[in-house]
């Protein structure tokens, strides 16, 4: 790959829910973590798994098969939480999501990262920034302030449990 000034790189973690592979900008991970049990909050959305505990701060942990709308499936060994830092209301949140495996950081120029394809109603495309490719393999790029934009956690919020980051 011959790179160019003109061009822009970024970095991306990518991770597999089931067959697909997707992807994210590698400077909103903190870090990759071994699935932890977490703390279930009752009366809180069917996509968030619960807290874990991060160095003494509650963590809210998403299971992005869910929030993406895919079926639930048991944990496995290769199960992971990514720690994330996402852009809510202007302010930066440490967030888990959880992943059936975490697969490389790789490099991809801006250029080769294509829009969404237009499918109609048969796909929410609010999540996406667009279709990357790694071989002959598309990656969907997650655009994670997205996806976490519409969690929200009252019960750690309003309990003081969270520490101000955290509560969304």
């Amino acid at each position: 790959m011959t790179r160019t000034d003109n061009s822009t790189h970024s970095q991306y973690l990518t991770f597999s829910l089931g067959r697909e592979v997707f992807a994210l900008d590698i400077s909103k991970v903190r870090e990759v973590l071994e699935i932890t049990p977490a703390s279930g909050i009752p009366g809180t959305p069917d996509h968030l798994r619960g807290v874990i505990n991060l160095r003494g701060h509650a963590v809210p942990v998403i299971e992005m098969r869910s929030k993406l709308g895919m079926e639930r499936i048991d944990d496995t060994v290769d199960t992971c939480v990514i720690i994330l830092e996402v852009t809510l209301d202007n302010e930066t949140h440490i967030l888990g999501a959880l992943v059936d495996s975490v697969r490389e950081v790789f490099e991809m120029q801006e250029q080769d990262i294509e829009p969404v394809p237009k499918m109609g109603a048969a796909i929410n495309v609010e999540y996406i920034n667009g279709m990357g490719r790694q071989g002959d393999q598309f990656i969907i790029i997650v655009d994670v302030d997205a996806v976490f934009s519409q969690v929200r956690m009252p019960s750690m919020a309003e309990s003081g449990n969270a520490s101000p980051e955290l509560a969304a």
